[in-house]
């Protein structure tokens, strides 16, 4: 319900029935092209559009990355196949996984994720606890979002919700655990960020069951900046409003390009019907069709 991606029509339920997956020689192909390009990076980070772990190939992409650059390897996961082993041994391959764990219980779970039949949240659990496990160098971090409805009302983070949600995190032993709120504009309209105030109680709370140096509030801020010798901005612009919706403000930031230069690279977008306008409550979003 709260995915930048908006609506989902049709659901996969497992890697098998994904088609024409990108192959690990398209990915080292690509990223040579860039990388280049970009200095100040921190990690070479899979995710996007889909989900990662639905191409099982990501270890040997890892594996074929790592022949190419020194740079540490991410994955961004929902977590929903972390249930198998396959997955499990490719995410492996990472130097960290940040991956999504909104509630301890099912219900409240299925209620927000909304997953194709067949994924529970019990192997969720279990697989991120044998990945906490994965060995020296490797880390995990567990991204909650906690999200509001237009009612003000918390939908994951009443009393009882956070109770089960640290008894699950203490079980799966986490390196770290992010605390965020949606910031993009959710795929319902009465999905609510939660205010920053309410964020920093929960985060509280959870320093004091895990301690501070555990504990990540993450908050709408400026990001570090990654200077981008240039090549085709059109291109690199619309790349990233593929892979998720961005503000003005983000999109110059992300890629380090002059405001006054953005501008006519998104009136051009804009005008050849590639990317649309979508709206939050309070910011104006850029999404490629």
């Amino acid at each position: 319900m709260y995915c930048q991606l908006g609506h989902v029509e049709l659901k996969i339920r497992s890697p098998e029935d994904v088609r024409e997956a990108v192959t690990p020689e398209e990915v080292s192909k690509s990223l040579q092209k860039v990388i280049s390009n970009v200095e100040g990076l921190d990690y070479i980070t899979f995710s996007g559009t889909c989900e990662p772990t639905l191409n099982l190939s990501l270890g040997e992409m890892i594996r074929n990355i790592r022949k190419i650059s020194e740079i540490p390897i991410c994955v961004i996961t929902n977590s929903s196949l972390l249930g198998r082993e396959d997955v499990q041994n490719n995410l492996a391959e990472a130097d960290l996984v940040v991956a999504t764990l909104v509630s301890g219980n099912e219900e409240t779970c299925r209620k927000i994720h909304r997953p194709a039949p067949g994924i529970n949240l019990k192997e969720i659990i279990e697989g991120l606890r044998k990945l906490a496990k994965a060995g020296i160098g490797k880390r995990l971090a567990l991204e909650v979002m906690l999200l509001e409805n237009e009612a003000g009302e918390p939908l994951n983070f009443t009393d009882e919700e956070i109770e089960e949600l640290v008894k699950t995190i203490r079980y799966i032993c986490p390196d770290e655990i992010e605390i965020l709120t949606v910031s993009r504009p959710p795929s319902e309209k009465w999905v609510r960020p939660v205010p920053e105030e309410k964020l920093k109680e929960v985060a509280k709370h959870f320093i004091s069951e895990f301690g501070e140096e555990t504990v990540k509030l993450v908050l709408k801020g400026k990001k570090k900046k990654v200077k981008v010798l240039r090549t085709n901005v059109d291109e690199e612009v619309y790349a990233l409003l593929l892979r998720r919706p961005c503000t003005f403000k983000q999109t110059c930031q992300s890629l380090n390009i002059d405001p006054k230069n953005l501008s006519s690279v998104l009136e051009k977008l804009l005008g050849e019907g590639k990317i649309e306008i979508i709206s939050s409550e309070v910011e104006k979003y850029y999404r490629a069709k």
